[in-house]
């Protein structure tokens, strides 16, 4: 696993053993920002479920200004502190905060705070053909806290396996998806009735 793109290209990130993280794919997070461009740069960037931290990171060194890493994990917040000082970006604009993401969610959504991109790449869901979703995804997609989160124009990245079909609530309005082997990214805004 390694940083993709920006001042940080190329530097190996450590992945905890085991099927506990599943990282994002190099191949998805470059279709990610390809999508993404320069809605990166400047942007206060929210990760949630962060694993072994590889989209704050790759926020980081593409220009994000700040990232607020979640991860409930004691162990895998330790690797993300590992990857963060190992490549080389400023650790003052990158907080980890070790938590379960809805917890931090409700908290943070009553501090007030805001972010331009809120990213999650949640471990799967199983496939749910003729049934509502009770995946992570979709319980990202149910909180009612969450679209608080998002800054004016700002962008929740969200992902899910294929296998796993979301119910978009009314909250979220979907702008573009993606589809990468067994991987699904989908590109949502705040709907004007949950702003």
């Amino acid at each position: 696993m390694r940083i993709i793109g920006g001042q940080a290209a190329g530097r190996l990130l450590k992945v905890p053993p085991g099927y506990d993280v599943r990282p994002t794919p190099d191949l998805v997070r470059q279709a990610i920002f390809n999508s993404l461009g320069g809605r990166v740069v400047d942007a206060r960037m929210l990760d949630l479920f962060s694993g072994s931290g590889t989209l704050g990171l790759e926020c980081m060194s593409r220009g994000a200004a700040s990232v607020y890493s979640v991860e409930k994990s004691n162990r895998h917040a330790s690797m993300i502190r590992e990857n963060l000082a190992s490549s080389g970006l400023p650790a003052e604009n990158y907080e980890i905060r070790v938590q379960d993401a809805f917890t931090a969610v409700h908290q943070l959504a009553e501090m007030g705070r805001t972010f331009d991109l809120i990213m999650a790449d949640p471990p799967f869901g199983e496939k749910n053909i003729g049934r509502r979703s009770a995946s992570l995804s979709q319980k990202l997609l149910d909180d009612e806290q969450l679209p608080r989160l998002l800054a004016s124009n700002g962008l929740f990245v969200l992902g899910h396996t294929k296998r796993d079909t979301l119910t978009i609530t009314s909250a979220w309005k979907e702008i573009k998806a993606l589809r990468h082997g067994d991987s699904s990214i989908r590109f949502l805004e705040a709907s004007i009735a949950a702003a």
